[in-house]
């Protein structure tokens, strides 16, 4: 599922071609949206909200859309032969100069944009994390929400209401290099490594966002030397079954949530994400390293915001 560093290109990418234009055409495969009242109207803003795309138009309407697992956006050249068929075309913007073509996503949605601060997706979103106004105490404050204690770490920064822009890539991903494990349930987590958390995941998506950023997300690089850290552009992610980078102890997989089960990805070793009653047991001489087929199973999830 595309992250909140995908979301934040695209803004990008679409912004130049669509803001200050005005819509000429437009139509969505999905019913329920009247895409058509959009017609006629100058665009005021493409931006980002964690997994969001919002388009934002001069008459007081916006439009909402979610990717999905499968969605992308595409922009053509007016008379360009698209690269997927019509048919999974979910949603289509024409303005002077350029064709705007949201594909196979599930969620296309019209709405006023006064109704941001009631709208249920929208405004139950928590800080984003690509956001220049980003407020980590806030993030920090829903996480030690009583709903959130024995939520499982790994479960709890994918939840949007809690941070917008973490997907299961960066989720993995952060938890390896901060070393813990996914399966700790909040609570047992102190604020310093929560706040570890949080930051190495704002720091990683602001570097995939830019525009200049390599195509393929990469968490592999030192962000203040530019050196690579190791051979491939993930530490754990689909990596299951091969060596950590680290510490050699084969990457493991389980799925985690019940309500939207994911696969997370991590390194069971005592030098990396071993639990801590793994790691006190080999401190009191026990096994050194956790079982690479070792499973923990996750707390019974909060639910989501996408």
């Amino acid at each position: 599922m595309p992250e909140g560093d995908t979301l934040a290109r695209i803004a990008v990418a679409l912004r130049p071609y669509l803001a200050g234009r005005v819509v000429t055409a437009a139509r969505a495969r999905l019913p329920g949206p009247q895409v058509s009242r959009v017609i006629g109207q100058k665009i005021d803003a493409v931006d980002a909200a964690g997994k969001n795309l919002l388009i934002k138009f001069d008459g007081g309407l916006e439009l909402r859309t979610h990717l999905g697992l499968h969605g992308s956006w595409h922009r053509y050249r007016p008379g360009e032969t698209w690269r997927r068929p019509p048919s999974r075309a979910a949603l289509v913007l024409e303005v002077p100069g350029a064709v705007a073509v949201c594909f196979d996503a599930p969620v296309v949605e019209l709405f006023e944009r006064r109704a941001e601060v009631v709208h249920p997706t929208i405004s139950m979103l928590g800080p984003d994390l690509l956001d220049a106004k980003y407020d980590q105490a806030e993030a920090i404050r829903r996480l030690r929400d009583k709903s959130k204690e024995t939520t499982a770490i790994g479960e709890a920064i994918l939840d949007q209401r809690v941070v917008a822009g973490v997907g299961n890539v960066y989720k993995s991903e952060v938890l390896f290099m901060e070393k813990v494990d996914p399966f700790a349930p909040v609570k047992s987590l102190d604020d310093e490594t929560l706040e570890r958390i949080l930051t190495t995941a704002r720091e990683q998506l602001q570097a995939n966002a830019r525009s200049d950023a390599p195509a393929g997300r990469s968490t592999t690089v030192d962000l203040k030397t530019g050196k690579k850290l190791a051979p491939s552009r993930l530490w754990v992610y689909d990596r299951a079954g091969r060596p950590c980078h680290r510490c050699g102890a084969l990457i493991t997989s389980d799925s985690q949530g019940t309500e939207l089960p994911r696969v997370t990805y991590w390194c069971p070793s005592v030098e990396c994400q071993a639990s801590a009653a793994e790691k006190a047991a080999a401190a009191n001489g026990g096994r050194k390293k956790a079982g690479a087929g070792s499973k923990r199973r996750a707390s019974k999830p909060e639910g989501s915001a996408a």
